[in-house]
């Protein structure tokens, strides 16, 4: 299995443009948020929670973050939980809100996430590896990680393998 500065290091490669990253910071919890709203549905209530999709999905996902790395790990299931939460309100609501929102969440949040992208001038990663996908969120908390300060050694290790981040002049096609 990779490790973190495998998974976060790779990601990073296809994101160094200080744009595209402040970019996913908006664009990928809004298709993290949709993602589980979409898949809140079918679903139904037991012992007060509420099991769906969405919910063996974030399971399988908080798994996955927490193997690679035990406090990004609780970062995750933390956030992947207030995900959930939002999924099972929307899904109890009428299907034009179910469907308008969580439809509406994930066009806009991929319509950012591919102008970031314009910036950095390189496709998105999970075109190359699926994995990217699921990378995808745990990178915006490391991001925001060392934007507070922490984590210093998991991103000099990530910097070592992508370089560092910049605003790029020059945009090549992808």
């Amino acid at each position: 299995m990779k490790t973190l500065i495998d998974h976060l290091g790779q990601y990073a490669e296809y994101h160094r443009d200080r744009r595209n990253i402040a970019s996913h910071f908006i664009g990928i919890p809004l298709i993290v948020v949709a993602v589980a709203v979409l898949l809140s549905r079918p679903g139904f209530e037991v012992l007060g929670l509420w099991l769906s999709p969405a919910a063996f999905v974030a399971l399988a996902s908080a798994l996955f973050y927490l193997r690679l790395d035990r406090r990004f790990g609780l970062v995750m299931a933390a956030l992947l939980g207030l995900s959930l939460w939002a999924g099972a309100a929307l899904a109890v609501q009428g299907t034009g809100t179910w469907l308008g929102a969580g439809l509406g969440m994930f066009v806009v949040g991929w319509v950012i996430q591919f102008v970031g992208h314009y910036y950095e001038g390189r496709k998105p990663a999970f075109v190359d590896d699926l994995m990217g996908l699921v990378v995808g969120p745990l990178f915006v908390v490391a991001e925001l990680a060392f934007m507070l300060g922490l984590r210093k050694e998991v991103e000099r290790a990530v910097e070592e393998r992508a370089g560092p981040t910049c605003i790029r002049t020059n945009k090549a096609a992808f």
